[in-house]
């Protein structure tokens, strides 16, 4: 195996024909970082906003630094991950906030800003696709990711089933705890957080490999299978 270079993959998703939405900057803190992680987050009222999204996201996934080098610029991200390919992406399902219209968006770190990839309140979907768990129906927004397996793939090939879970558990470790302040102010349900994450990633995963292997094809054609009995499903 050899890498491709004229091949090789962007770092970001971009989405150029859909209108940034830019999200506020906030000023460096002067606190160090094991003091703010080891004393809990003030309980305040006020309710969440774009900047209190912007800060988490930034601190989850966001550019932290920029290196040069011969070859070109190196941004490096809030996560680790492997080969600084950083294949996955999050996204913001919302309902009404207060200066942020209810709707899908996804979170480009390159420019900092938000997308909207679809208008209206989508939470329920995501509700109904937990199997009606109460506690993530109370949460104002849901953050989710999803991989862009190709981009990690070409470095990686097969490797890059395993990077799913490592670089989606580096990234999710990294949302939880920016998000402890959310929680602590109990505008985030806490049994909405870690459980949630990654039983959504590794359900994702599992149907992934399960092609992979050929099981889901053996699983369809089962006598008497769920899936073979659906309409519209083609073995």
């Amino acid at each position: 195996h050899f890498l491709d270079w004229s091949n090789q993959p962007v770092p970001f998703k971009i989405l150029r024909d859909i209108e940034p939405i830019p999200l506020p900057a906030f000023p460096d803190g002067d606190v160090p970082a094991l003091a703010a992680i080891a004393e809990p987050a003030p309980r305040r009222s006020e309710p969440l906003d774009l900047a209190a999204l912007a800060r988490v996201l930034h601190l989850a996934a966001g550019i932290t630094k920029r290196k040069r080098h011969p070859g070109g610029e190196i941004l490096l991200r809030a996560y680790p991950n492997t080969g600084a390919l950083h294949h996955v992406d999050l996204y913001v399902v919302a309902g009404e906030l207060i200066d942020l219209a209810a709707g899908v968006y996804h979170f480009a770190p390159h420019d900092f800003a938000l997308r909207r990839l679809r208008a209206g309140d989508h939470r329920a979907g995501l509700v109904e696709a937990s199997g009606g768990c109460r506690e993530l129906a109370r949460a104002a927004l849901v953050i989710a990711s999803a991989s862009t397996w190709w981009r990690n793939a070409w470095k990686y090939q097969s490797r890059a089933w395993r990077h799913v879970f490592w670089d989606g558990g580096t990234l999710h470790a990294n949302l939880l705890a920016a998000g402890r302040g959310w929680i602590e102010r109990g505008q985030v349900p806490e049994a909405a957080g870690l459980w949630w994450v990654h039983g959504l990633f590794l359900a994702v995963a599992g149907v992934m490999l399960a092609f992979q292997l050929g099981l889901w094809h053996q699983w369809v054609r089962r006598p008497g299978g769920r899936a073979a009995t659906q309409a519209g499903v083609t073995p």
